[in-house]
């Protein structure tokens, strides 16, 4: 790709796929922002505040903070368990897991320090889930669709999975605020004094993201009285850099999974399957990334408008997968529910046809622990 007076804005969607004119319209007026030479909505593309989610960035010698959001470092980890799928306890499951919301109380500091990572202010919310689409899911296989290469990442049929969405917590939510304080909506050339100090912080909460989910998925794995193995831990709101056109350029992710960094988790909505597939010639036709989810098609106010005289809230601790949802938030039970989002099927499927990603497993849902009261 050469460089251009007007940047490039592409739609990785078939006509099947549910995009509003909105999210379209954000991903148009976000690629007028200065340095912008690329901007990709994905097959699950919805307006955010301010700048579309689902979507990915390619800047040259220019950083946006709010490209990439207030949750730096979320994303979706997997662990193989030592649960049999041939014997699933839905029942015990869900009553064993309890009190993840509740700060943790082991040392927080040694458990980042043997990592390799700096503490923060924010270690009373390190290895919690947090609200809004944050999940902890038990998952068993649905279907192997490429058996060699699911059992070269520990794939296999005969076990129960752990899925763990969650990212930096109030660590990111400050790091942004920070910079909008100063600096609004606005960005900052890349190489500028505030440029790499927010790269440092960014790639601090990065670190202490990916080890938020792995203290989640300890705590989940604990009470239920088993071990486990992580097997993929993927980010989908971060910034990194990749040649575009011959370009050095920052790729901004915001809710866009990378398709450089081997397997991908892409889940659809509680009451839906989760996906692993295997990027297929990663490029800067996508901006170097995948869709990261189904993308909702109802905002949150919207949800419960249009489904609270439907279903009680008691109707929606089941799923029509017979999945089991703990969640004792009522408004989280209806702003979250399966109907507030797009068909995870029809998502996968325009990956898949625009040969962006092969499908290697299926996984359905039978625990989804959000939040206890």
């Amino acid at each position: 790709m050469k460089e251009r007076e007007t940047p490039e804005v592409r739609l990785i969607a078939s006509p099947n796929s549910w995009i509003e004119g909105a999210a379209v319209q954000q991903l148009e007026k976000t690629a007028s922002l200065p340095g912008m030479r690329l901007a990709v909505g994905l097959p699950d593309l919805h307006p955010g505040k301010g700048s579309p989610i689902g979507a990915a960035f390619a800047v040259e010698g220019w950083l946006y903070p709010a490209l990439v959001g207030n949750d730096i470092g979320c994303g979706i980890g997997l662990w193989r368990t030592g649960l049999s799928a041939r014997k699933l306890k839905r029942e015990a499951w869900a009553d064993r897991l309890r009190n993840l919301d509740r700060a943790w109380d082991g040392d927080a500091r040694e458990f980042l320090g043997v990592r390799g990572i700096e503490p923060s202010r924010y270690e009373h919310c390190l290895g919690t889930i947090g609200g809004g689409n944050h999940f902890a899911e038990l998952q068993a296989i649905e279907s192997l669709t490429n058996p060699e290469t699911a059992e070269q990442l520990g794939i296999t049929g005969d076990v129960v999975y752990l899925c763990v969405h969650s990212g930096s917590r109030g660590l990111g939510e400050a790091i942004l605020r920070e910079h909008v304080g100063q600096f609004g909506a606005s960005g900052f050339a890349a190489g500028s004094e505030e440029g790499v100090r927010y790269l440092a912080r960014h790639d601090h909460a990065r670190r202490w993201a990916s080890a938020n989910r792995e203290l989640i998925a300890a705590r989940t794995l604990e009470r239920l009285k088993t071990d486990g193995a992580r097997v993929i831990d993927i980010c989908h709101n971060w910034v990194e850099q990749r040649d575009v056109g011959g370009l050095t350029c920052l790729i901004h992710r915001k809710g866009a999974a990378p398709s450089t960094e081997g397997a991908v988790i892409i889940p659809g909505s509680r009451g839906a399957l989760t996906y692993i597939a295997m990027p297929k010639e990663p490029g800067e036709r996508s901006a170097f990334s995948l869709a990261h989810g189904a993308g909702r098609k109802w905002s949150r106010s919207d949800s419960r408008a249009r489904l609270e005289k439907r279903f009680s809230a008691k109707d929606l601790t089941r799923t029509e997968l017979g999945s089991h949802v703990i969640c004792e938030d009522k408004e989280l039970l209806y702003e979250e529910a399966p109907q507030a989002y797009k068909n995870i099927t029809t998502v996968i499927d325009d990956l898949v046809k625009a040969g962006l990603a092969e499908v290697v497993a299926v996984l359905k849902p039978l625990v989804t622990y959000k939040v206890r009261r």
